[in-house]
């Protein structure tokens, strides 16, 4: 039920508004001064106060400021016994909703209400909306307690309420456009527009285009003016996805934008402005990129003031319950089942899998062992065949080396076989995603009696 606040020393007259207002079915409370109805606002979720201009120890005018300060979704209606124009206009300026004549309007209290309450009532959703979007896409929505992860979280934090250029570094999959939406909900331009696109779905005349739009004629099919992302995000952020994707005369134009705010779109001669900030990201070397003469190294250095390497999945196996559990209950809800939990089996085989597609790959086996699972518990036999299959694996029994399962070497034997199973055996490959020189891994190879 609506709260309703009457704040008038005329005991008669609120006695009156008081009544008039319950019979609406509304729950009302009653004060004599400011200081009263102010505790009774501290004590209650007030959503309309009506209140008069003149009180024994204060100006409901002022206290209207008050108010909206401490509860900024309550709405004002002022009631005065003479009208005055410029009580009238420093009460809107203060916040309050309405202001009335006592006994002249008498019969626009309750329209006037209703109109109050929907406002309330929408400010209120706006609010929660807003609570929702931040806890959504602030960094308290990025899952996980690695020391890798929370590495990368507290660099993101440090950069986020400046405005610099933001280089985002990792495999595919590891949520690199997650950390660009954080970062911007944690800025200063949160309520102006975040822009994603992703650099390596367009070709290059449609990347232009999209970037930075076009005049009509500029090009077949091009019957009016486009606005283009840039614009788009303008006092907000845009985020460029797989920047190493991005054509060379195209990054030289993405260069001008970060040095002086300002393009020309396709088909047009005069310039642009735009003040956006700018979240690249990449799973290429940018680097060899470089020196293979595939990025301009001008722009590297521009887009990489801030850079931030996210970790891959398998460098924070901790974190895989978390993330498996918070897909569950997503996909739980989305196909309308009652699973509730996951089988230590299940567990241990995601732990054992090397993850190439990062979290995106474990959101889509989530996904599809919900769809499979017949049980309130999933269980191995949803799981995609080749991560069954390390169950073998992690049961071989080694009969030349008896390890123990606590120990260090047959940790680093079983790492090691499945990122060999993860190559398909391109030692190369396995070396370099290792972190290790390939005479130690065929040192280690023949230590442990891997073939």
């Amino acid at each position: 039920m609506k709260k309703i606040l009457i704040i008038d020393d005329e005991e008669k007259l609120r006695g009156l508004i008081a009544r008039i207002i319950r019979l609406e079915d509304f729950e009302v409370l009653e004060a004599g001064d400011c200081k009263s109805g102010l505790k009774k606002l501290e004590q209650n979720d007030i959503d309309v106060v009506f209140c008069d201009v003149k009180l024994p120890d204060g100006n409901g005018v002022d206290l209207t400021a008050i108010i909206k300060e401490k509860n900024p979704s309550a709405e004002v209606i002022l009631l005065t016994a003479y009208g005055n124009i410029p009580d009238g206009v420093q009460a809107i300026k203060n916040g309050a909703f309405d202001y009335i004549v006592k006994g002249d309007d008498n019969n626009k209290i309750i329209p006037l209400l209703h109109r109050a309450i929907e406002k309330n009532s929408l400010t209120k959703r706006v609010a929660q909306l807003e609570t929702q979007l931040d806890n959504k896409f602030s960094f308290n929505g990025i899952i996980g307690n690695s020391k890798s992860l929370q590495q990368a979280i507290e660099l993101a934090k440090k950069v986020a309420v400046t405005d610099t250029t933001v280089l985002l570094t990792g495999e595919t999959g590891t949520g690199k456009e997650v950390f660009a939406q954080a970062i911007h909900q944690s800025s200063s331009r949160k309520n102006k527009h975040f822009v994603a696109i992703n650099c390596s779905a367009f070709s290059h005349d449609l990347l232009e285009s999209e970037m930075f739009g076009h005049a009509a004629g500029a090009f077949t099919g091009a019957t009016k003016d486009k606005k283009g992302l840039f614009e788009e995000a303008n006092k907000g952020t845009i985020f460029l996805d797989e920047i190493g994707e991005m054509a060379l005369d195209l990054q030289a134009k993405l260069l001008r934008v970060i040095e002086n705010g300002e393009f020309i779109k396709v088909g047009e001669s005069k310039v642009t402005k735009v003040d956006v900030r700018i979240i690249t990201a990449t799973n290429r070397n940018l680097i060899k990129e470089i020196e293979t003469g595939q990025f301009r190294q001008d722009l590297y250095y521009r887009l990489s003031v801030f850079q931030i390497q996210l970790p891959a999945l398998r460098e924070r196996v901790i974190d895989i319950e978390l993330l498996a559990k918070h897909f569950l209950h997503f996909f739980a809800l989305k196909t309308n089942k009652k699973i509730k939990s996951i089988s230590e089996d299940f567990l241990q085989l995601l732990k054992l899998h090397t993850w190439p597609g990062n979290i995106r790959e474990l959101k889509n086996v989530l996904e599809r062992s919900v769809i499979l699972e017949t049980e309130n518990t999933l269980m191995t036999d949803s799981l995609p065949i080749e991560i069954q299959q390390l169950k073998n694996l992690s049961q071989k029994d080694d009969k030349e080396m008896v390890l123990s399962a606590f120990s260090l070497a047959s940790s680093e034997k079983l790492h090691i076989q499945k990122i060999l199973n993860h190559t398909n055996g391109n030692k190369t490959e396995t070396a370099r995603l290792l972190g290790i020189a390939l005479t130690t891994l065929y040192r280690k190879l023949e230590e442990y009696k891997i073939s």
